[in-house]
């Protein structure tokens, strides 16, 4: 008789990793010499980006402020861009959590603008990281889906495509009016001048520029603009792009 043959035993392979850092599992905490979690990662990240700014978030320094080195947060999290990913999340996650996303389509959608405004205003480096790629975290779907959900149960809007067009159409009016200020800000810090010291030392340049006649409008501008704060700038706008989408509504109604 020929012995037996001992059964090999089949290896299975072992699962994919998840594709996105927010669907792949942590590893198990270590008590020492640090723990660790994403969410406390995040929180440290969030602490350095508003002190500091997003040219401080690194890894590195990330684990330095949790006393941790950088190779043990790899478990966790594996670039620098998934850091920002899951920041940008959690800030997302702030939004959805302090409002209420219901009534009239412009309450609803002025409430959306006036939101992200003050976030960036918490938060100056999130203006950095909007109006790339879509944020597809948990908690920036919630807040987008809040936002969708909030408009169609309004009714003015006939079609899911002319909601994604007006949300689309006042985002893409926030974040410019956002960086604008952003902007001002930054300028006004690295002259070390305020808006009207800033003014005042190169009026000279322009009123010589303005005597030679070749700038009609400028001229006017000057001369008859009141120049009002960002903050009536803003709602202006903001007022200019709601009755456009208003408008719009009015225009496609009539036609159907």
């Amino acid at each position: 008789m020929s012995p037996r043959r001992r059964a090999t035993p089949t290896t299975e392979p072992a699962p994919p990793a998840a594709e996105v850092v927010w669907e792949r599992a942590e590893p198990t905490r270590r008590p020492a010499p640090a723990p660790l979690s994403r969410e406390a990662i995040v929180r440290a990240a969030l602490a350095l980006a508003d002190a500091e700014g997003l040219e401080a978030v690194s890894l590195r320094r990330v684990g330095g402020a949790l006393g941790a080195g950088p190779m043990r947060l790899y478990g966790y999290v594996s670039t620098k861009e998934e850091l920002l990913d899951l920041l940008v999340d959690a800030v997302y996650g702030e939004m959805a959590a302090g409002r209420a996303m219901r009534g009239d389509w412009r309450k609803v959608l002025r409430g959306l603008a006036r939101g992200l405004r003050r976030t960036a205003d918490a938060h100056p480096w999130f203006v950095a990281l909007l109006g790339g790629r879509p944020h597809l975290g948990p908690n920036a779907l919630a807040y987008l889906e809040s936002t969708l959900g909030a408009l169609d149960d309004a009714g003015t809007f006939g079609h899911v495509d002319a909601i994604m067009q007006a949300v689309q159409t006042v985002n893409a009016y926030v974040i410019g009016a956002i960086q604008t200020e952003a902007q001002e800000r930054v300028a006004q810090a690295l002259s070390g001048k305020s808006k009207s010291e800033w003014q005042a030392a190169h009026a000279p340049y322009i009123q010589r520029l303005l005597a030679t006649g070749r700038f009609p409008a400028l001229a006017r501008v000057l001369r008859d603009a009141t120049h009002p704060p960002f903050d009536v700038v803003f709602e202006r706008g903001l007022g200019c792009v709601l009755d456009g989408i208003a408008a719009q509504q009015a225009a496609a109604k009539r036609a159907r």
